[in-house]
Parts: C-alpha cells; sequence; structure tokens
C-alpha cells in the first residue's frame, strides 16, 4: 500500500475512530504472545524444568539474571534502534527472534560443540537469553515509543487500556499453559508446549507487524486525534505554515541524564519492579513447596492478572488527573501490602487470594504510570534512547531479585527472608517516585 494510499485512509475524520486507539489493541495483542509465556508463566517452567531436570531454584533463577545483564547492555541499543528504525521493524525482527528462541527451548540437552560439552542447564540459559532477546527488541519498548507517539493528553488512558489488552489474553494462557506442563500428569508436556508457543510467534508476527503505525505525524495526523491548529504567517518570511499541538516539553538525552528526576524514576522502577520479578518467577514454585499444585497456582497468578487488568485502567485514569508520582507513591505501597500479606499470613488459599487482590490492584494501577511519567517529564522526541539508559539501572537491580529468592529458598528452605526485604525495597521505591519533581528544560 503507498503512502498516499495510507495517508487517504488514515486522515483526520469526526465519523472514525482515531487510530491511535486501534495501535492500543495492537500493541497489546503483541505484548500477550511475547511477555505472558515468558515472564507471568516464568514460575510455571520453574515447577515444570526443576521436576524433570532437578536443578535447583537458584539456578533456575540465574536464567533470569543472565537475560537482566543482556538487557542492560542491549537496553541503549534497543532504544537507539526503535528511535532510528521506528516501532513496526522492531517488532517484526524482535518477535522472529521470540518464536525461533520458543522453538529451540524444546531442544534442551546436553550436546557437543567443537569437542565442548554444552550442558544442558546451560542450553536453557542460552535459549532463554535468545526468547529474551526477542521480547526486548520486539514488545514493551518499542511498543511504549509507539502508543507515546500517538497519545499526548491521553497517554496514560492508552497505556492502561493497552496492558489491559494484553492481561485478557494472559487470563486464558496461563491456565493452559500451567495444565499443558503440570509435571504430575502426562499430558501435552513443557517440550511440546513451547514448540507450540514458538509457532504461534511465528504465525502471528506478520499480520500484527502490518497494522503498525510509527508516528501519527507520518500521515497527517496529530496525537490524541487533534486537528490542526489554524494557519499562521511567519513574520519573517511570510508564509503560513500549520502549527501542531504538543503538551511535551522535549528533552535531549543528555538534558535528561542531568535532572535528578531521570535517576530517581529509574531506581524507583527498578526496586518496585524487584519484588514483581521474583514473585513471577517464584510463587508458583513457593505455591508447590505448600503442596499445591500448578493448576492452583496458576489460578492465584490468574487472579492478581484479573485484578490488575482493571487497575491498569484505573490507573491510567488516575494518572491523567492527578500527578503520577503521587499515584505511583500510593499503588506501590499497595503492592507491597500484598507480599507482606503472602510472607507472614496463614499458608492458607485465603491469604493467598488476598495476596492476589493486593497485588494485583498495585501493580495494575502502576505499570501504565511509570512509562507514561518518563514522556511527560522529558517528551517525545528521544524517549526510545531515554528509556533504553534507564533500563540499565533496572536491570542491574532486577538481576538480582530472582536469584536472590532462589539462594535463600535453597538456603533456608522457605522464602521469608527473601521476600520481606524485597517488599520493604518495594516500598523505598515509592519514596523515589514520591520525591521526582517535573524537571524544567533550560
Amino acid at each position: 500500500m503507498s503512502q498516499l494510499t495510507e495517508v487517504a485512509r488514515l486522515r483526520l475524520n469526526p465519523r472514525k475512530v482515531f487510530y491511535g486507539w486501534w495501535l492500543v489493541g495492537v500493541s497489546g495483542s503483541v505484548m500477550v504472545i511475547s511477555t505472558t509465556p515468558m515472564f507471568h508463566a516464568m514460575g510455571l517452567w520453574f515447577v515444570a524444568l526443576e521436576h524433570h531436570f532437578k536443578w535447583n531454584r537458584t539456578q533456575l533463577s540465574l536464567a533470569f539474571a543472565f537475560t537482566r545483564i543482556e538487557g542492560g547492555i542491549l537496553g541503549p541499543i534497543e532504544g537507539y534502534l526503535v528511535d532510528r528504525f521506528g516501532t513496526r521493524r522492531l517488532v517484526f525482527i524482535g518477535m522472529t527472534i521470540m518464536g525461533v528462541g520458543w522453538i529451540l527451548f524444546s531442544q534442551i540437552q546436553n550436546i557437543t560443540v567443537f569437542g565442548w560439552v554444552l550442558r544442558d542447564l546451560w542450553m536453557f540459559y542460552l535459549v532463554y537469553m535468545i526468547i529474551a532477546l526477542g521480547q526486548g527488541l520486539g514488545s514493551w519498548l518499542p511498543l511504549m515509543t509507539m502508543l507515546n507517539n500517538w497519545f499526548n493528553r491521553h497517554r496514560a488512558k492508552a497505556m492502561g487500556f493497552s496492558n489491559s489488552v494484553s492481561r485478557i489474553g494472559t487470563l486464558a494462557l496461563i491456565p493452559a499453559i500451567a495444565w499443558a506442563i503440570d509435571p504430575r500428569f502426562d499430558r501435552i508436556g513443557w517440550e511440546k508446549t513451547v514448540v507450540i508457543i514458538g509457532l504461534v510467534v511465528l504465525v502471528a508476527v506478520f499480520p500484527l507487524t502490518k497494522l503498525i503505525r510509527n508516528r501519527p505525524e507520518d500521515y497527517g495526523l496529530l496525537p490524541d486525534g487533534d486537528k490542526p491548529q489554524e494557519p499562521v504567517t511567519d513574520q519573517a518570511t511570510g508564509q503560513s505554515a500549520t502549527r501542531s499541538r504538543t503538551d511535551d516539553q522535549d528533552f535531549t538525552l543528555r538534558q535528561a541524564l542531568m535532572t535528578p528526576s531521570f535517576w530517581l524514576i529509574s531506581v524507583g522502577h527498578g526496586f518496585t519492579s524487584m519484588i514483581l520479578i521474583a514473585m513471577m518467577a517464584h510463587l508458583a514454585p513457593m505455591m508447590d513447596d505448600r503442596g499445591y499444585s500448578l493448576q492452583t497456582s496458576a489460578f492465584v497468578i490468574t487472579a492478581y492478572t484479573a485484578v490488575s487488568m482493571l487497575f491498569q485502567i484505573i490507573g491510567g485514569f488516575v494518572g491523567d488527573r492527578v500527578p503520577k508520582r503521587y499515584a505511583l507513591f500510593v499503588f506501590t505501597w499497595i503492592q507491597a501490602s500484598g507480599v507482606f500479606l503472602l510472607t507472614f499470613g496463614a499458608a492458607s488459599l485465603p491469604v493467598a487470594y488476598g495476596f492476589a487482590l493486593l497485588f494485583g490492584i498495585g501493580f495494575g494501577g502502576r505499570n501504565p504510570l511509570t512509562v507514561s511519567i518518563r514522556v511527560e517529564y522529558f517528551g517525545r522526541k528521544s524517549f526510545g534512547k531515554i528509556m533504553g539508559i534507564s533500563q540499565v539501572p533496572m536491570n542491574i537491580l532486577l538481576l538480582s531479585a530472582p536469584v536472590y529468592a532462589g539462594f535463600i529458598r535453597d538456603t533456608t528452605g522457605d522464602y521469608t527472608l527473601a521476600f520481606a526485604p524485597l517488599a520493604a525495597i518495594n516500598m523505598l521505591g515509592g519514596l523515589l517516585f514520591l520525591f521526582a519533581l517535573p524537571p524544567k528544560l533550560k
């Protein structure tokens, strides 16, 4: 389809839905198949692999640590690439790599390369990093950059709706994956399940990326579906021009790095995500320790996912109406309270579902705000680069959380001394958000 045809089809029309809202659904659909199997189902894979290979929790958790090392190195590169080449290309490349990675996952075994025996555990680490590379290139960062380009005033709502769309898919995928790979039953098994996931990703990549549009200005549109303002005359040249609307102040990467808010937000985001990553990796193994089936663990994960789906939207609406740093403080402390309940409450299902309620409110409410606050503070123009550099301190913090939790469990036999300190760090992250004042562009 030619550029002229695209412009004609997407041209502003009051009787049609602004195309940015269609992209909200597209981005949510991409995140369903890219983030749910890797992140939300992480603990499910850990249980299945632990039973199959007899690896301990520390060994399993190192897989995620290696992906964060990779993400810390590649984050700035990914930010540059998305600003340079756009979301569509990055999503196509990333999802293709991810699909191949999931298929390779099924082939984890001891292999000999140039006379060296590569053990199955190291094969697992290598394959998981390939999947993480595809996810990093083709999911969260480029999709959030795209939504930032298409929305100004409704940015937090758009991100909230997008994440809620992804959670709808997660509600179905998590129980399905748990049913398929539960080691206590002879069903599909984890080897065939990862092949199915890989094929779904490879089949879906082309039609989804065909729908992606990088920037509204490329098609004669403005963010939020706004109409261009009336033509104005340049006093110096006498030529007419159309003034576009924007609510952002655009920082360069260097200018953003010089502000305290950049570092407060980056470290605060890392602190509040450490417990999230630890719970994704170790909630199912912890419930396995307490005698619950993998399917029951999946229902608890599904419960906090369902709650977070609703609060993604609520958080988006709140973030467009009150200062985002206040909302982030409240939601992150609610998230921490859920972890404290799970850690110190009775080992019962009511407590587990109480955790799911509080954790879902906090995680869901803060999720769209951690991204939209960066664009509100630093603008759209260099968002990919700013976000990519911001991921470096975040990934340094995140790589330690699941490994720490796994090591504490292997050493002490339970997760109390792992989750309680991480929940306290989560609360400190909320305070850092609160102190992140809006910067002024000099």
